[in-house]
């Protein structure tokens, strides 16, 4: 069992079942579901009516959320991958907070394409509860998704931040 610290007693396992919850409410998420299973949970999926999540019209038909926190020992903060994924486009658009890219900060938002990275860009670092920064995130990813641009057939950030 692994506890979050300075989260009195917050464990991953808790985490995600909130993370599972907010997203079983959100406008546009179906099929909430964990992955590898419920019983080990590392990750938290969800198929997305892009239009309703958006709020907006959307050339994609389908999209998927996926969510995953998780605490190193050597850190004081929470690690997570916040990401947008549309399969039929191969793109993925993610919020991550952990070391991958320390020149950019603890926290970034990458672009992927064909599972290549395209585009990263610093995103603000937030110090806060993570079902808080979920909250924050997801009201941000509708900006970032509108933010990405493709020219000749290959996507970009070019006006991140948003």
């Amino acid at each position: 069992m692994i506890f979050l610290a300075g989260r009195d007693r917050y464990t991953q396992r808790t985490l995600l079942r909130d993370v599972h919850d907010r997203l079983t409410n959100q406008p546009g998420c179906e099929e909430v579901r964990y992955r590898p299973s419920r019983r080990r949970p590392r990750y938290v999926i969800a198929d997305v009516d892009p239009t309703t999540f958006l709020s907006d019209s959307y050339d994609a038909a389908t999209a998927r959320l996926e969510i995953r926190f998780w605490y190193p020992a050597d850190v004081d903060h929470e690690y997570y991958r916040i990401n947008w994924v549309e399969p039929d486009r191969n793109l993925m658009l993610g919020f991550h907070q952990d070391a991958d890219h320390p020149d950019l900060g603890p926290c970034h938002i990458q672009l992927n394409h064909e599972d290549t990275p395209v585009d990263r860009h610093s995103a603000t670092f937030l110090d806060a509860h993570p079902l808080a920064v979920l909250d924050d995130r997801l009201q941000q990813l509708p900006a970032a998704v509108e933010a990405i641009r493709s020219e000749n057939g290959t996507p970009s950030l070019p006006t991140w931040p948003v």
